[in-house]
């Protein structure tokens, strides 16, 4: 066991203390008198006393015995995800495990391994202060880091862990050391997209702003680069970019919904990495005004639930009318004292109609009101891609219904004039294909596959009942609610490019009131609107695919009896494979919720665009990086450490690329303000100890200072008796 000596000085008093003040007091006091008295010897005489003083206040020479403390050294390994580009993460593990098996006498090693748990990019400082604190301040020599120089937390100045203050209130500085694994200073290129907008109007571009930025001996900024732009997996856009500046790219919003957008940059010769030479971000386009038309045939109980849902979004903008008066009736008022506008008839169907996405006929009766011409019209919007809503009631089993006009050529359905009015009380429910439709799936309180619809009583799960409904001879498209006797009552239908929903039952007003315990009417008639104005969310069959956590999920939807199987999956940069899809009972846990869906799961931790394809439709889907920051700057690199390293008095050392035998530098302590080598590490002894006994040996022995004081007072005897 090494031991060192520490000699310091003692008193033992052999009197009490105010014994030895007293006699220190009087004999200063004599000596004074003796001056006064000019007497000779005065001063040997007063030594002589003093001599005798210092031997009884006992001086010693005080011995310690202490056990020197080894000194700690903290190894930061990091695991960080910028840490798995090439072979950095083994040789990393390999350089800690040669470093923690290589022995220094008087140094111990602690090996601390950092992974980027968070948001914030790899903060090895932070780690630092975390394992430093369980070290005691006089036993900390230093610090190694084994790391790519991509560190988020890098302070300004030294780490206050490194400055521990010295018994005597100096701060030492302990060396930080660095060790990079690569064989020195690398090059690489960022893609980066500084704004994109999450939402966009159609029909008006989206403004990108990009920026390649390239990092590394030999780059200068200001070179060109080509930038390829792929909206969705479609035919790539090339376009030319200047590094290290910002350029802004417009891009067109064709149609709403989600649009996957990706940009990537051309490689720069001899970089470290292709990681970060792309990125994704999703735009949405959305319609800037939804502009729908609303006709009420005459007053009725549904105008205030109509008017109430549309205004209720604040994207549409309504345009109402109400038939107070058709041309047929005549009571005998001037008009002059009619307080009723004229209506606009040529303004709307046939100057503006375009300028429409939806036009909903509530109760409608023509009698004369719209020529035949305008009725063309209407069905041409439709054609050409317009919505249509109808909701009938008797007007459409008397003389002159739409049915008989141009309108009727589009109509999801025909009733006959002879029984085609139904009035007794029945229950409105989903059929089959209505439970797999996203119109309907789902919808709040519906009532379960098995119940009667035509229960008297209320029951729970059921929705509030209807007294008349029309009853088709003839329906084609797509069927989603019936009413008595199960026909149809709610018909919806595609028609060239635009689509048709028309509501057998001019009642659905009584679920706002709550009749019999009410229904959706709200959403409902929401989600019927927005399929009509092709909103992505509501097609009857839809493609979706996600990535999140490195998993790929893909559900198909589907109105078709028989859900399909498979889907082929085309991963980024490899050949396509075949994705089995089953229905999500299991996890979705209601059976009937789960109606018209499958889906399938793989796993996907391959950056870039993932393709999915069923045959029809596409869909795509990207990873998002959890943590940018760490993938920003992908070079291995002493740039950003350096500046700490270096006031800390610690080196930078490269290992090289071979993962088998990377160049490990070895560890000693070190004297001197050199703490590093071509080869080594060094750090400064830090004399750590404890003590571990104490000793003492009178430092005047007693026949000495007798004597002494008995020479002192014969020399003053001998000055005194001289004349």
């Amino acid at each position: 066991m090494p031991q060192s000596l520490a000699r310091s000085l003692g008193f033992a008093p052999l009197v009490p203390l105010w014994v030895l003040v007293t006699l220190g007091i009087l004999a200063v006091v004599l000596c004074a008198y003796a001056l006064f008295r000019r007497t000779k010897g005065a001063f040997l005489r007063l030594a002589a006393l003093l001599s005798v003083l210092v031997w009884l206040a006992g001086p010693q020479r005080l011995h310690e015995s202490w056990h020197v403390l080894p000194e700690t050294a903290l190894l930061l390994v990091d695991q960080s995800p910028s840490m798995s580009v090439g072979q950095r993460a083994a040789i990393a593990r390999q350089a800690a495990s040669t470093l923690a098996q290589a022995h220094t006498d008087g140094l111990n090693l602690r090996t601390v391994t950092v992974r980027n748990s968070g948001h914030n990019g790899t903060r090895l400082f932070d780690a630092l202060e975390q394992a430093a604190a369980d070290v005691p301040p006089d036993q900390l020599a230093g610090v190694v880091m084994i790391t790519d120089g991509q560190v988020a937390d890098i302070p300004a100045s030294v780490p206050d862990r490194l400055r521990p203050t010295t018994p005597d209130g100096k701060h030492l500085t302990l060396p930080l050391h660095v060790l990079l694994p690569a064989k020195g200073e690398e090059t690489d290129r960022q893609l980066r997209i500084l704004q994109a907008p999450p939402y966009a109007i159609v029909g008006q571009p989206a403004k990108l702003r990009v920026q390649v930025d390239d990092a590394g001996p030999g780059t200068t900024p200001g070179a060109q680069a080509d930038v390829t732009l792929r909206v969705n997996g479609e035919d790539p856009v090339v376009i030319p970019v200047r590094t290290g500046s910002p350029q802004d790219i417009s891009l067109p919003v064709p149609h709403p919904g989600q649009m996957l957008v990706s940009l990537s940059v051309a490689p720069l010769e001899g970089e470290v990495s292709q990681l970060n030479n792309q990125s994704v971000t999703h735009i949405t386009g959305i319609r800037d005004r939804l502009r729908v038309l609303l006709i009420s045939g005459t007053p009725n109980q549904g105008e205030r639930v109509w008017r109430r849902l549309l205004k209720a979004d604040p994207s549409v903008d309504l345009i109402h009318f109400t038939i107070l008066r058709p041309p047929d009736k005549d009571d005998g008022t001037p008009l002059s004292d009619l307080a009723l506008i004229a209506f606009p008839v040529r303004e709307l169907f046939q100057d503006k109609i375009d300028q429409f996405d939806l036009i909903i006929l509530d109760g409608f009766e023509n009698r004369n009101i719209l020529p035949h011409a305008y009725l063309n019209n209407i069905a041409s919007f439709v054609r050409k891609g317009g919505g249509l809503l109808l909701t009938g009631g008797p007007e459409f089993v008397g003389p002159g219904t739409l049915q008989d006009t141009p309108v009727g050529d589009i109509l999801p359905a025909h009733v006959p004039s002879e029984g085609g009015m139904v009035e007794q009380r029945f229950r409105p429910k989903l059929t089959a294909e209505g439970r797999r439709h996203p119109v309907t799936a789902a919808l709040p309180g519906a009532p379960p596959q098995n119940s009667s619809a035509d229960t008297a009583q209320t029951i729970p799960g059921q929705w509030g009942p209807w007294y008349r409904a029309l009853k088709p001879d003839s329906t084609h498209g797509q069927t989603l609610m019936s009413g008595p006797d199960n026909a149809p009552l709610l018909v919806l239908d595609h028609v060239d490019q635009g689509r048709v929903a028309l509501l057998l039952s001019d009642q659905i007003w009584l679920w706002s009131r709550g009749e019999g315990g009410g229904g959706p009417q709200a959403e409902l008639l929401r989600r019927i609107s927005h399929w009509l104005m092709k909103e992505p969310e509501l097609e009857e069959e839809q493609l979706t695919a996600a990535i999140a956590g490195g998993e790929l999920t893909v559900t198909r939807r589907s109105t078709a009896d028989a859900a399909q199987k498979s889907v082929t999956v085309t991963p980024p940069g490899s050949p396509a494979i075949s994705l089995a899809l089953k229905p999500p009972a299991e996890d979705a846990g209601n059976k009937e919720d789960a109606a018209g869906l499958s889906v399938g799961r793989m796993q996907a931790d391959k950056p870039g665009i993932w393709q999915v394809d069923d045959g029809t439709h596409k869909a795509f889907a990207a990873p998002v990086q959890p943590d940018p920051q760490e993938f920003a700057d992908l070079r291995a690199t002493a740039t950003r450490i350096s500046s700490v390293v270096s006031a800390s008095g610690g080196g930078v050392f490269w290992s090289g690329d071979n993962s088998a035998s990377p160049r490990v530098p070895s560890l000693r302590l070190a004297d001197g303000s050199t703490q590093h080598g071509a080869d080594w590490m060094g750090f400064p002894h830090r004399n750590a100890h404890v003590v571990t006994g104490k000793s003492a040996t009178p430092l005047l022995p007693a026949w000495l200072m007798l004597g002494l004081s008995l020479c002192l007072l014969f020399a003053g005897w001998w000055r005194e008796g001289r004349r």
